[in-house]
């Protein structure tokens, strides 16, 4: 079935006909790298995962499921921009601490360890001396992208952000920002837009100021393609100065220890639910 025809009703049907042989806890994800991830600290004898395809199908899915009185049926999705709209989530539906799973990745620990086996340690001294510690870099980088995508949304401008070139608009040596150059090439993709790009980028200017955590905004493939540009370019090893997106991506989820996910609300938030109701969920130290 293609994926943009599977609908949530097929997903609830999926899970009921599960129901015949099954009788243990299913996760209901996204995408296949958040099943990747996820199934790392599953205990995988009682738990099952299913990937729906979207943010949409998780909740309508998972929502579905309780309507047929389910009670061993949880979702997680992506954040997205949820907290900067005022749209709600509940359980059991859970959201990721941060936009999506890669920008909670990248705020972790795992980013330092990615950096170890990536990183020269002369250059990053030298580039978090001049611009500061190299997360903070990514995520001011890469916070404008969010932050133009929830004016889109706010404004109603459907722009699209498809197949953004991050080197068109950030520097390789300092991780900075060229804001025109991000609009003009997001315009450039985008038809029949209104509104100016000066005043476009005073709004995202100020929103910037606005914001007590730049990562609030920040879209994980933006922080990736960011981190990538700077491993490249300014504090990359010589294992790093090929690297591209989908290969550091895959690094820092490998580098994403359980230890690190347990420190996540995600973590507490699930885990809480699903001790609550006595369904398995997450390994415990029995199965490590």
């Amino acid at each position: 079935m293609r994926t943009d025809l599977f609908s949530a009703n097929d997903l609830a049907n999926e899970i009921s006909m599960m129901r015949a042989a099954y009788r243990g806890t299913v996760l209901v994800v996204e995408g296949v790298t958040d099943s990747r991830l996820y199934a790392k600290y599953t205990d995988k004898d009682r738990v099952r995962i299913i990937i729906a395809h979207s943010k949409d199908n998780v909740k309508r899915a998972v929502t579905e499921c309780q309507r047929r009185h389910d009670p061993a049926v949880l979702g997680i999705a992506d954040r997205d921009l949820d907290s900067m709209i005022g749209r709600r989530t509940d359980p059991p539906v859970f959201l990721t601490d941060r936009h999506d799973m890669e920008s909670m990745i990248i705020c972790s620990s795992a980013l330092d360890d990615v950096l170890t086996e990536y990183g020269d340690r002369e250059a990053l001294e030298k580039f978090e001396a001049k611009y500061g510690p190299v997360r903070e870099a990514v995520g001011r980088a890469a916070c404008p992208v969010g932050l133009l995508m929830y004016i889109s949304y706010r404004q109603g401008m459907n722009l699209s952000f498809k197949d953004l070139d991050h080197t068109e608009f950030v520097d390789g040596h300092s991780l900075s920002v060229d804001l025109s150059r991000l609009i003009s090439q997001v315009y450039s993709q985008s038809m029949n837009q209104m509104y100016s790009k000066p005043a476009v980028a005073d709004s995202v200017r100020s929103l910037m100021k606005q914001l007590k955590d730049p990562w609030d905004a920040v879209r994980g493939h933006d922080a990736v393609a960011v981190l990538a540009i700077g491993l490249r370019s300014a504090f990359g090893s010589y294992n790093a100065k090929g690297i591209r997106e989908g290969e550091l991506s895959g690094a820092l989820r490998l580098t994403y220890d359980y230890e690190y996910f347990k420190k996540t609300m995600l973590y507490a938030a699930t885990d809480a639910w699903s001790r609550e109701r006595g369904v398995a969920l997450w390994l415990t130290r029995r199965f490590l």
